[in-house]
């Protein structure tokens, strides 16, 4: 049983939605990205994504692209990315960290040495949004092998003949993109998340956590009382960009966790 695993096993036995939050390593520097990466947990995060910054991204929109090259400019790399992880880890065993980005800098390290070093820093599961369920060979089952839970992403055009195709080897949870197109693009809305959710439940056993399009705890709860819980990106990116106080980040981040809790 992974963190993520266990964290879920908690949150269900207390009757509670899940509140994932995603941060951008390094964004606008590995010491305040470390800084607010410690204090998520505090604030009510379950399940922290941290993501690897990459010069191409495909799934994100503006936001979290101008937070990817903020951190690229300061010097971030997978490898920092690893360190900030290994970090945290100092002073937290329990909270879940997944990795969220792209193929290329896993490729380019190698597939066995990256599950190796990921693991070393306490890293518990990965999102890699440009690897289809096609090329599970090529990470998808080293990094379940390895220990590591590997997050599919479902959409609004993953129809019914898709649906077991993308499940077949995901586990942690499934992550649901509420709206078609890139982060913080559209906002959800939960009449039509709630019928995807509950489709997507009837194919499997594992949490659907709901993402993109989700900004105020409102949205949070609303969200979060269709699925399994919610994450929220591009809303948090956007006031760590605009350069507020880390002790005003955490305070948004956790009307945020306390809405999706209510949830």
């Amino acid at each position: 049983m992974t963190r993520i695993d266990a964290k879920f096993a908690a949150l269900k036995e207390k009757g509670q939605k899940a509140f994932v939050a995603y941060i951008m390593g390094g964004d606008p520097d590995m010491e305040t990205s470390l800084e607010v990466m410690k204090g998520l947990p505090a604030a009510g995060v379950d399940v922290i994504e941290l993501g690897v910054p990459f010069t191409d991204p495909m799934a994100d929109g503006p936001t979290i692209q101008l937070a990817g090259q903020r951190a690229l400019e300061g010097g971030m790399t997978l490898q920092k990315t690893l360190d900030m992880a290994a970090e945290f880890r100092k002073e937290d065993d329990t909270t879940p960290i997944v990795l969220m980005g792209y193929y290329n800098p896993i490729y380019n390290r190698g597939v066995d040495q990256f599950l190796v070093d990921a693991k070393a820093a306490g890293v518990d599961g990965l999102i890699v949004v440009d690897l289809p369920p096609e090329e599970d060979d090529e990470l998808c089952i080293p990094a379940q092998k390895a220990g590591l839970n590997f997050i599919r992403l479902a959409t609004p055009t993953t129809d019914d003949k898709r649906l077991p195709k993308v499940l077949q080897n995901t586990s942690g949870f499934v992550y649901y993109v509420s709206v078609t197109g890139v982060t913080g693009s559209a906002e959800a809305q939960s009449g039509d998340v709630g019928p995807e959710v509950a489709r997507i439940k009837s194919a499997t056993n594992i949490p659907v956590i709901v993402g993109f399009g989700v900004n105020t705890p409102e949205k949070a709860e609303a969200i979060a009382s269709v699925a399994d819980g919610t994450v929220v990106g591009s809303a948090i990116v956007s006031k760590i960009g605009a350069g507020e106080p880390v002790a005003d980040i955490l305070d948004f981040v956790k009307s945020l966790a306390d809405g999706a809790h209510r949830g």
